[in-house]
């Protein structure tokens, strides 16, 4: 008799799963969470924002008397393509940069990384590439690489993509017979770098792009949050073909899970069947809810709340660098958003060095993590958006505490070089800016 033989394998499914599933990845900063939110742990690796200062009490009696009042229409199901009220109320959102548009041309989305997912299921098959800056956002890298895309990063400078290279990968892809999707970039406050394209960049990229015939997708959620003078127009109103994804996550709160996509009439159809395959249709609940928050309450106002908050911890961090990091470590100056690009020496590795960062109570994202070819060993990303600013400098503190071993171990062994980051030209240090 024949005893049946046990499968020994960690995964009985692993000949099972489609190859698509091969591309997808961990989010460098999920597999952060568990250490970087125990409370011993300076964590400047999150970019979750800071929703203490919004009114809170005010919120919930609207959300109250939402569900009292019209809680059998705003618990029900919607329409694919997003309520009316909500896509309505979007247009007074965008027009503080520059775009006008219609509510028929929105697509609401559960956050914009959501909207992400569905512009790369309408446009690419597997091989296609995407062009993306350098670097670039790990939730987007982890969505194109899922659908079994090429992400090809364009250089960039202190002013973010270099069109001129930008021209030089198109022809050379082009050459090579390969068919070039479009071009992924966050204009504003680029997550991760800071970096902002001045409006004269902008048009250079979108001129390089028109003429390569690549679609240009714009990701904007940190756009509002301009920390020195008024937000840029976006490259959305000067180009209705750029495909634009918006977000409340930063200027309302992430946890109602709420985009947007203003895409051209025909891109809408698609993005709307899309959806509709993916969930039926985006929260209801939510979108009523924002709306309502846009309607009643002066959200004007507290995007302005929001950018006091931030500025005051951005300058901690900056500060804090100047006086700490040891010479051969430069950084990015951000006007807005989030983010620090932390830049070492060569020879250092923000991934390797991290375990004696988190020994040392302090967290930060290794900057490898926003590139999908593996350069950005000796950078790392620094977030000031949700630790108090004396939080942030203690953080810094220990980070610079931790950098100064590592050279000190390089310069007693030696270490081999790793590859730089590929933003090019003089890095951008507070005392020079």
């Amino acid at each position: 008799m024949n005893t049946p033989r046990h499968d020994t394998r960690l995964d009985r499914f692993v000949d099972s799963y489609a190859d698509r599933t091969n591309g997808m990845r961990v989010s460098a900063v999920r597999a952060l969470f568990a250490v970087a939110n125990r409370p011993e742990i300076v964590s400047l690796a999150g970019g979750m924002p800071n929703i203490e200062d919004l009114g809170l009490d005010a919120i919930a009696e609207n959300v109250s008397r939402l569900i009292r009042d019209h809680g059998a229409r705003v618990m029900q199901y919607g329409s694919g393509q997003g309520e009316l009220p909500i896509r309505e109320a979007i247009l007074d959102v965008m027009a503080l940069e520059g775009i006008s548009a219609h509510p028929d041309d929105i697509v609401i989305t559960a956050g914009s990384q959501q909207g992400l997912d569905l512009v790369t299921r309408v446009f690419c098959n597997p091989g296609d590439v995407i062009l993306a800056e350098s670097p670039s956002y790990v939730g987007a890298i982890g969505t194109f690489l899922s659908y079994q895309t090429e992400v090809v990063h364009v250089p960039s400078d202190e002013h973010g993509i270099d069109p001129v290279a930008l021209r030089e990968t198109i022809r050379r892809l082009k050459g090579q017979g390969k068919r070039v999707k479009f071009l992924y970039t966050i204009p504003n406050f680029n997550n991760p770098s800071g970096l902002t394209q001045p409006p004269e960049r902008r048009r250079e990229v979108l001129a390089a792009c028109n003429q390569g015939g690549v679609m240009v997708v714009e990701d904007n959620p940190y756009g509002l949050l301009t920390l020195e003078g008024d937000p840029q127009p976006a490259m959305r109103a000067d180009d209705a073909d750029v495909i634009y994804l918006g977000s409340f996550s930063k200027i309302f709160a992430p946890g109602f899970r709420v985009g947007w996509v203003l895409a051209p009439h025909a891109v809408r159809e698609k993005l709307v069947l899309a959806q509709e395959s993916a969930t039926l249709c985006p929260p209801v609940f939510s979108q009523f809810a924002i709306a309502d928050y846009l309607e009643r309450y002066d959200w004007r106002g507290q995007i302005v709340t929001y950018r006091d908050m931030y500025r005051e911890r951005r300058d901690a961090m900056l500060e804090e660098l100047s006086e700490r990091m040891p010479d051969g470590v430069t950084w990015t100056r951000p006007t807005g958003g989030f983010f620090v690009w932390l830049t070492m020496p060569d020879g250092l590795d923000s991934q390797a060095m991290l375990p004696r960062g988190v020994n040392a109570r302090v967290a930060y994202v290794p900057g490898n993590a926003f590139y999908a070819d593996g350069a950005g060993s000796n950078n790392l990303r620094l977030s000031y958006c949700f630790p108090p600013a004396d939080r942030i400098r203690e953080g810094v503190r220990r980070l610079a505490s931790v950098i100064r071993s590592e050279l000190e171990v390089q310069e007693i062994f030696g270490t081999a070089t790793r590859r730089p980051s590929r933003i090019g030209g003089p890095r951008v240090n507070p005392d020079l800016a």
